[in-house]
């Protein structure tokens, strides 16, 4: 090759990377253009539920403040995998988002057949909310304190039972916990219907529940149920004179419900931080306290890595709570 051609060659080369390079968006403009079609937030949950009622509460907001289009969608179902595996169904490119919640933290322990890898398969976004519940009992129970209940327990073991909205709802896996940290037996007795729950805990049927505050503070107010203590770290203002668990003696039993997003793992990085920038500032507003606070509910927020961090320990310390069980 002579010396011109060389040249050539060379020139042709730099011009073409030159060209690439120019071509090609930056991480900057990725961030910029996005999102570029309506954004989907799949709900693994029923409508109404706590976790939807706060997506949809923050899906509005994100959507005036940013002006984006948002649309949320609910598949409930298979402890919460069913959402997982429908935003799997889309690209990796931020659109699709993964509305998660506690139990899918346990799913992987629960379910023979995970459809896929919690902590591969997404890539967290942000922590949206935190909220606790409610060690409530039927007035018929005589137990006045948590010990009193576990008292009960022992003394007619495998006899009082403790309803849930479903296999693998926080009020089954808390109640399981109790279990095996009372060393008590009782029966789990699972509904489809979240109100069906409520309802045989109302009229008898079942003995006792750790459920969502939110809905049962009337109840409670009412002497409709007894409510024995809150497995939050503090007590909370809409039950002031309910104690912690921990107060009772019971600090293992302080569980914090949660509600996330994550997207597709494979997603750029900047869409995510573009997400979690925008999901932040929404989190901050007092209007979004006050929807929350509506449904139980407080504001979260913080970094990717934060919210990773959490489902991470999430699911080592309910494997451990499954296994543990044999549920």
């Amino acid at each position: 090759m002579t010396t011109v051609n060389r040249l050539r060659q060379t020139k042709f080369v730099a011009l073409s990377l030159l060209t690439a390079a120019f071509l090609a968006p930056s991480s900057e403009s990725k961030a910029q253009q996005f999102p570029s079609r309506n954004i989907t937030i799949v709900v693994p949950t029923a409508p109404s539920t706590p976790p939807d009622i706060i997506t949809r509460v923050v899906a509005t907001e994100l959507a005036e403040s940013e002006g984006w289009n948002i649309v949320v969608e609910n598949r409930a179902g298979a402890v919460l995998t069913l959402g997982g595996s429908e935003v799997l169904k889309h690209p990796a490119d931020g659109h699709t988002i993964y509305a998660m919640a506690l139990p899918v933290s346990a799913a992987p322990a629960i379910l023979p057949n995970m459809p896929f890898k919690l902590e591969s398969d997404f890539a967290p976004v942000i922590k949206i909310s935190t909220s606790y519940n409610v060690l409530v009992v039927n007035p018929s129970v005589p137990a006045k304190s948590v010990a009193d209940l576990v008292a009960l327990i022992k003394e007619k073991p495998d006899k009082l039972t403790f309803s849930s909205g479903g296999f693998g709802t926080p009020a089954h896996l808390i109640g399981e916990m109790f279990k095996l940290q009372t060393g008590g037996r009782a029966t789990h007795v699972p509904y489809n219907q979240f109100p069906q729950a409520i309802g045989d805990l109302l009229n008898g049927t079942n003995h006792f529940m750790f459920i969502t505050t939110l809905p049962v503070v009337d109840m409670i107010n009412t002497g409709k149920l007894r409510a024995l203590a809150v497995t939050a770290p503090k007590r909370l203002a809409a039950l002031a004179d309910v104690p912690t668990i921990a107060e009772q003696g019971f600090p293992g039993l302080a569980v914090t419900d949660w509600v996330g997003f994550a997207v597709k793992s494979g997603t750029p990085g900047d869409v995510v931080s573009r997400l979690n920038g925008a999901i932040n500032k929404v989190l901050a507003k007092p209007k979004i306290r006050e929807a929350f606070a509506k449904v139980g509910a407080e504001p979260a927020g913080g970094s990717p890595a934060d919210y990773g961090d959490l489902v991470k320990s999430q699911m080592a310390h309910w494997a451990k709570v499954v296994k543990d069980s044999g549920i």
